[in-house]
């Protein structure tokens, strides 16, 4: 049976597709995947959903790795038999991923709500997601089991966390499915449409000195 505990909606406004000194947010996976490099998805499927796992778990997502724990308790087997998710023990716990390896900057996955049955459950999660520059933060209001949300890092992502928003009457346990952890899109090389500017106003001012000091020169020659 999953633990009941009294607790403080946490609510906190969100902004998606906006970067603010912190990782930029996505709540549209194809745009986050479309902003990162390779990716790797941890589904759970390894999880048991027949009672608890203790926190914390040391998990991979492809080639990334990353660990998961419990604010307070322990994870519990939410989901189904052909679909495990992640989750808590206890209603008001928090799911903190960190000690990321494999150079991953980008952290997405579908996050929601489930019940005491391990179930989901109509409600809002909140998530977080930290680097070296701050902290964005995305409240998933009434999220469903398709709802998205991903943070992107111009640098190394040092953590994320998941927690739900506790509705007035009865409980809502944070759940994460299909986690989506990944790395720096590869760059082309090729200059920004800017960058191509400020080039050819460069080359045509190195031009002009060439042209303007061979008519000097060529004026001096004939005097």
């Amino acid at each position: 049976m999953r633990k009941l505990a009294l607790a403080v909606a946490i609510a906190v406004a969100g902004t998606s597709g906006t970067a603010y000194a912190g990782p930029t947010i996505y709540n549209s996976q194809a745009a986050y995947l479309a902003a990162v490099g390779a990716n790797g998805v941890d589904t759970f499927e390894s999880l048991s959903i027949t009672g608890t796992t203790p926190s914390p778990i040391t998990r991979s997502a492809g080639a990334f790795g990353y660990t998961a724990a419990v604010s307070t308790t322990t994870f519990f087997g939410a989901g189904s038999a052909g679909d495990h998710w992640l989750s808590t023990n206890t209603a008001t716990d928090s799911i903190t991923f960190n000690n990321f390896t494999g150079g991953v900057s980008g952290f997405g996955g579908f996050f929601f709500g489930s019940d005491v049955s391990g179930l989901f459950a109509t409600g809002s999660v909140t998530i977080t997601a930290t680097d070296a520059s701050g902290t964005s933060t995305f409240t998933i209001t009434n999220a469903t089991t398709s709802s998205f949300v991903g943070f992107v890092s111009s640098g190394p992502l040092l953590s994320a966390t998941l927690v739900s928003v506790q509705p007035t009457s009865g409980f809502l346990w944070p759940t994460a499915n299909n986690l989506t952890l990944a790395g720096a899109a590869a760059t082309s090389g090729v200059p920004e449409p800017a960058t191509w500017a400020m080039l050819l106003i460069g080359f045509g001012g190195v031009g002009y000195s060439i042209r303007r000091g061979r008519k000097v020169s060529a004026r001096i020659r004939f005097a």
